[in-house]
Order: C-alpha cells, then sequence, then structure tokens
C-alpha cells in the first residue's frame, strides 16, 4: 500500500463526502481510491468510514484520524515544495470558480498577464453565479461577492466595487430621466438582480445623508450579472450594477448614470478556499495575484 497516497485518498473523500468525486478529482478510478481506503483501515486495524449507496459517513475514529493527517499531508506537500520552489517556478493546474460579471469583465481580460508571470500554470474556470460547494467539487478557490458565511472557509477580501444607477439612452429618451429614487418607485421600470441560489433578491438602494430609500418591485429581473447588462442595454429599464462591470457601456452612452448623489453600499469581493490544508504553491501565487492586480 502506498500509505501517503491512501492518506490522500481518504483525506479528498472526508471533504468530497464521495468516493466518485474523491476519484474524479484526484484522477484515479473509483475502485481504487475505495481499495486504498480499505487497505489503510487493515492497516489501522479500525473503521475509518461507514459506507451506503448513497452516502459516505466518517466514525469518530475516522474525524480523529483525519485531524491528524491532513496536517501530516500538509507537511509534506510543504517540504515537496521547498526543494523543488529552489529550482522551478510554480506549475499544475488550478480549478477556479468564479462569479459571472467579474470573470467576462475583470478576471479573463488580466489572465493574459497571469501567464506571462506563471506560464508553468494551467487553469479551468467554471464561470457561474450560484455557489458552489467547493470541498465537494474539488475547486481550489472561488471569487465570490458579498459577506462569505461558510466558516470552514478561508475567505480574504479582493477588492471592494461600487455600484452605479444606470439605463440605456433609449430608455430615457422614451420616459424621462428620474430626479429622485421616489419617481423610479412610482413611475419607472426596474430591473434587479435575485441569487440563482437561494433566490434572493439584491433591492435597489438609495443612500444619501441619512436619507434611505430601498425599492423590492420590480417589472424584469435576472439570476446572472450580464442579464442585468443586456436587459438595460436592451431599454427595458433602471438598475444597480457594478461601475467596474459596464464602464465600456457608461463610456459609449449606451447607458447613463443618474440620481449619482445617492450610493448603494459598495459589495465586497473576496477569494475563499478550504481551511486546514496547505495552500500549495500554484494557489499562492494566483491568490498574491489577485490581491496586485485587483486589491
Amino acid at each position: 500500500m502506498n500509505q501517503v497516497l491512501a492518506m490522500r485518498a481518504y483525506i479528498r473523500t472526508v471533504e468530497a463526502k464521495s468516493f466518485s468525486r474523491a476519484a474524479d478529482q484526484l484522477e484515479l478510478p473509483r475502485s481504487t481510491v475505495s481499495k486504498l481506503i480499505t487497505d489503510l483501515e487493515k492497516h489501522l486495524g479500525v473503521k475509518l468510514i461507514h459506507r451506503t449507496t448513497r452516502s459516505v459517513n466518517v466514525t469518530a475514529e475516522g474525524w480523529e484520524y483525519y485531524r491528524r493527517v491532513i496536517k501530516l499531508v500538509a507537511d509534506i506537500d510543504e517540504a515537496e515544495q521547498a526543494v523543488r520552489g529552489k529550482k522551478d517556478k510554480p506549475q499544475g493546474h488550478l480549478r477556479i470558480d468564479v462569479q459571472v460579471s467579474f470573470a467576462h469583465n475583470l478576471l479573463i481580460p488580466a489572465l493574459p498577464d497571469f501567464n506571462q508571470e506563471y506560464p508553468d500554470i494551467t487553469m479551468a474556470l467554471g464561470i457561474s453565479d450560484r455557489t458552489i460547494n467547493i470541498v465537494g467539487e474539488g475547486v481550489d478557490c472561488a471569487i465570490r461577492a458579498g459577506s462569505i458565511q461558510d466558516q470552514t472557509l478561508v475567505a480574504r477580501k479582493i477588492t471592494d466595487l461600487e455600484y452605479v444607477t444606470c439605463g440605456a439612452a433609449a430608455y430615457f429618451k422614451s420616459m424621462g430621466i428620474p430626479r429622485t429614487p421616489q419617481e423610479v418607485a412610482d413611475a419607472h421600470k426596474k430591473i434587479i438582480y435575485f441569487s440563482s441560489t437561494t433566490g434572493r433578491i439584491v433591492p435597489l438602494i438609495f443612500n444619501r445623508q441619512g436619507e434611505t430609500l430601498e425599492i423590492t418591485e420590480s417589472q424584469y429581473s435576472a439570476n446572472e450579472g450580464d442579464g442585468v447588462i443586456n436587459m438595460m442595454l436592451a431599454g427595458m429599464g433602471i438598475a444597480q450594477h457594478l461601475r467596474a462591470f459596464i464602464q465600456p457601456h457608461l463610456d459609449s452612452g449606451r447607458l447613463i448614470p443618474v440620481l449619482q448623489d445617492w450610493h448603494q453600499p459598495a459589495l465586497p469581493f473576496y477569494v475563499v478556499y478550504r481551511q486546514n490544508i496547505h495552500q500549495n504553491e500554484r494557489l499562492k501565487v494566483f491568490i498574491d495575484w489577485l490581491m496586485r492586480k485587483f486589491g
């Protein structure tokens, strides 16, 4: 038995809660992962996992072993990377999940710079507004908007992005430009974003010197940021969107900002990754690059 490989298979199975997902992430046959863990249990003389057709349940001894072995494997990785680091640049493959508008408008245009600096790191981007299970889906890190509630994840803030209230020039030509937030509420069509994961809407919020108006009713909504942009460009109504994502449309005049003395609180973006694991060198340099580029 390759004991270190068996430890890795066990760690990944516990975190993914599935032999199949662990096998996919390790690029091994499922039968190999299952046998590695069976051999590990025989070697230790204890049951680590109760297997059923639908789930993987970790025993009390299994959790104790997991807490200890994850540190041991991290130390092995760190020792290997310390030696390799003296002669090699970071290399390998990263799986990254990215919010749609951040991916298309900020990250992807900047990736050639990262590739030039780290040509031996390859990357797979999962582009979606849904909140994925980072551990279960074998993702190295995710770029997410808003507060991070999962206490099992490490979250480092990349940046805060400001909102702007705007609509298409053709829409304002037809409907007129609102002078107050109350006019938006009473007399204009609104476009609102809602979460594809929870269904929760992100209201239009107007703050100015202690005054606040929050608008939750809308004629149109979308669960993806670029969908909101395209609805605005189509002249369907007024929305609030992040300036960094729509600046080209503002510069071209296709979108017109309004009520600029009223503000929606800025939206924080975080890079998040698993706790209690060694941060491999390729992930570390990617996160450092993110902070330099957008922080």
